[in-house]
């Protein structure tokens, strides 16, 4: 009984939140104007992602640019990343929305820069399970490793068990597969209560199923 009111609900929230969503986060149907963005430049790693990476201080001063102010939360927490995983070779700026009620929904849409030139537009959205209840809207800033071929982010990202860090209102965590890993970093508006386990797929167009 209790499956089935969460996949009752967790189908209704879908609905809500596709339907109520800001306009930015609505299904729209593919532009056939070409697009306006930069062409990525060849890496020299053997892929599309160009060799290029970012300083901590390069991070920080964009993440500040993008969250609007400076605070010492904000550079502890890129800090924290750089010292475990090293320098990204690009970042994902981006807003989403997100509900929970045991079964939590997530979308989200954003740009991939690399430092080394271009960006692309990407999607978000997945489901998550466990002791967690709210809805938010917040901005995202997700530094992104090991990743050669752009192609290769248009996938599902799960969690890592127990990497939530969270300092002055900034929460930072970390999503995994095989050697690409992505660091979503959100403010406190973004953060909601409890702890879940879920994935992100990552996307080239928008989509409204989470699953």
């Amino acid at each position: 009984m209790m499956l089935r009111k969460s996949a009752l609900f967790a189908c209704s929230l879908a609905l809500t939140l596709g339907l109520a969503a800001p306009a930015s986060l609505q299904a729209q149907e593919p532009s056939s104007e070409p697009s306006s963005e930069p062409a990525i430049e060849q890496g020299s790693a053997g892929g599309d992602v160009p060799a290029e990476t970012y300083s901590q201080e390069e991070t920080v001063a964009a993440a500040e640019k993008f969250f609007g102010g400076t605070t010492s939360g904000l550079a502890k927490t890129i800090e924290k990343a750089f010292s475990e995983l090293g320098r990204p070779v690009g970042y994902i700026i981006g807003n989403e929305g997100s509900g929970a009620f045991v079964v939590g929904l997530r979308y989200g849409e954003g740009n991939l820069v690399y430092k080394g030139g271009g960006s692309t537009k990407v999607y978000w959205q997945g489901p998550s399970v466990g002791w967690d209840i709210g809805g938010n809207a917040s901005k995202v800033f997700t530094l992104v490793y090991n990743l050669r071929w752009t192609k290769d982010l248009y996938q599902r990202f799960p969690g890592v068990d127990g990497s939530l860090y969270v300092v002055a209102g900034i929460g930072l965590n970390y999503q995994r597969a095989g050697d690409i890993t992505l660091a979503p970093i959100r403010t406190g508006v973004g953060l909601r209560a409890g702890a879940n386990i879920g994935y992100l797929a990552y996307t080239r167009e928008k989509r409204l199923n989470p699953f």
